[in-house]
């Protein structure tokens, strides 16, 4: 993801990417599960090793601290890692805390940091989260366009002191504190334990988090993590979670509402019916994430901005939200969600409103539209019903013979998108894993920002002269500014229809007490029971 991964981006078509966290005081309090237990309803993991997993966020966050953690207004604070300063923004010093351990007793040192990112990154290993770890410097080195790496370590990481280390960017780099909080998993460390038997750590990580494994993971069975008396953040409320797997999201929600489930992120095809089943039980979350539709630009039936405008502007996204949503997104107005730092709400304008009269004036300027519209979407994903009524909208309202299109399932689609053979505007979507513009704005509309293929592949010089000043900025408001003109930009050419800012929805059982959030989703040790 920029990074994603073909994986992590079909899960990105149905689930929520999972934030969760402690609290940055990085002080033990006393009580490690004060009592009690609950039942997590998830999909089933792919891994567990935090280098690896795509689709295991709750679980892996619940087993590992971050070396910093965002809260829920988005103010970043320390938690493993008691300081992370930079004079130019390229190079940057990590200071641990005192006192951390593995759940094993070794101690959490440097090394823990820099050997498992080195392993995370070395390009044989193929380890799925190594992108995260891209600007690194010495990453390249690690990942030769061809051949064997000649080392396996990357120049840019330097064991400096007892609880220090040194991290040397590619290029300078503001928002590199926040790539080191809780979802960019690729930066957690690893205990010497894990490189014994990376196969058995997979099924039952050693972490530094609030919670600790009772039983290695076995494939399509639940398994249960229990509050770890050794952890120096702020302990976890509940004793125990079990994270049980379901391959039906709707067997999931049937079993939160009968009590025999606890918590779980909403099923697309439950949106409607979630209010009236679960009451002030459904939860919904502002979150780091926005949906879209793409477009094969190199298709000259879409090169013109015009034409793309038109579409947009022929999607009643207030009546797709009520239909389809049940109301719990919110139609989108610029390139980021509002809860990312700076974010303009409205940038994007008339654009982004409905607007029948304008859509069908835009495109007769721009010459009409020959053929049918065919908006392409991943089957099997519970998307049907939002694409059959994004085409009957685009139709009515442009007079143009519109069709909604699902591939095969979700690996179908992806190689139509790599291949540029897709036929029409696509599905897009991009969450997050930290909240900051900079995520988003490098992966979709750079060359080098790990989802070319999502947004037509395209590309601008102004625009990429543009994130690296903001890379570059003394302050978060210099860095917000450019971000704008970066949006600006890019709205200018229109290369997307932003549609949907998402909202993370969550339902739960009458055991569920509280389920306070931090970017959309749950945080699993904060969540108390009855």
């Amino acid at each position: 993801m920029r990074r994603r991964t073909i994986a992590a981006l079909a899960a990105a078509a149905t689930l929520a990417l999972v934030a969760t966290g402690c609290s940055a005081t990085g002080n033990a309090d006393d009580q490690a599960g004060s009592g009690g237990s609950l039942v997590y309803a998830t999909g089933e993991p792919d891994h567990l090793t935090p280098g690896r997993q795509t689709v295991a966020f709750t679980q892996v966050l619940s087993l590992f601290a971050p070396l910093t953690e965002t809260d829920s207004k988005g103010k970043l604070h320390d938690v493993a890692a008691k300081s992370v300063e930079s004079t130019d923004n390229t190079t940057w010093t990590i200071t641990l805390r005192d006192g951390w351990t593995f759940q094993n007793g070794e101690e959490v040192t440097p090394e823990s940091y820099v050997k498992a990112w080195n392993h995370t990154a070395y390009g044989p290993n193929a380890w799925e989260n190594s992108g995260e770890l891209a600007a690194i410097v010495g990453y390249e080195d690690l990942n030769p366009a061809s051949g064997t790496p000649k080392t396996k370590e990357m120049s840019g990481l330097k064991v400096t002191g007892k609880d220090t280390f040194t991290v040397t960017l590619d290029h300078a780099d503001s928002q590199f504190p926040l790539q080191l909080s809780q979802a960019q998993t690729a930066f957690y460390p690893m205990p010497e334990a894990a490189y014994e038997d990376l196969k058995a750590y997979d099924a039952k990580p050693i972490g530094n988090g609030p919670y600790e494994m009772t039983e290695a993971w076995k494939a399509n069975q639940p398994f249960t993590v229990t509050a770890w008396k050794g952890y120096e953040g702020t302990k976890a409320k509940t004793k125990d979670v079990t994270f049980k797997s379901y391959s039906d999201m709707n067997t999931a929600y049937t079993d939160v509402l009968a009590g025999n489930a606890d918590v779980l992120f909403l099923p697309a095809d439950k949106m409607t019916s979630a209010g009236a089943d679960f009451g002030d039980r459904l939860h919904s979350f502002d979150a780091p994430g926005i949906d879209y539709l793409g477009f094969p630009l190199w298709d000259e039936r879409y090169s013109d901005p015009d034409v793309r405008r038109a579409i947009s502007m022929s999607i009643n996204r207030k009546q797709v939200n009520k239909a389809i949503y049940g109301g719990l997104y919110e139609p989108a107005t610029a390139l980021t969600p509002p809860n990312m730092s700076g974010t303009e709400e409205g940038i994007c304008g008339e654009a982004c409103e409905f607007s029948p009269t304008k859509a069908k004036a835009l495109l007769a300027k721009a010459g009409g539209f020959d053929g049918t519209i065919t908006l392409v979407y991943p089957g099997g994903n519970g998307l049907d019903s939002l694409y059959q009524a994004y085409a009957n909208q685009i139709r009515q309202n442009l007079g143009v013979d519109t069709v909604a299109k699902a591939t095969t399932d979700w690996a179908s689609y992806y190689s139509e998108l790599t291949d540029k053979k897709i036929e029409g505007p696509h599905f897009g979507h991009w969450g997050a894993l930290y909240a900051s513009q900079q995520n988003t704005l490098r992966a979709l509309f750079t060359s080098a920002g790990g989802c070319a293929p999502c947004t037509g592949y395209y590309q601008s010089d102004e625009v990429d002269q543009l994130l690296a000043k903001a890379d570059s900025a003394g302050s978060q408001d210099e860095a917000n500014d450019y971000y704008a003109q970066t949006q600006k930009a890019v709205l200018e050419d229109f290369p997307i229809v932003p549609t949907f800012f998402d909202k993370y929805s969550y339902v739960v059982s009458d055991k569920i007490a509280s389920l306070p959030a931090v970017d959309g989703s749950p945080v699993v040790p904060a969540i108390t029971v009855k």
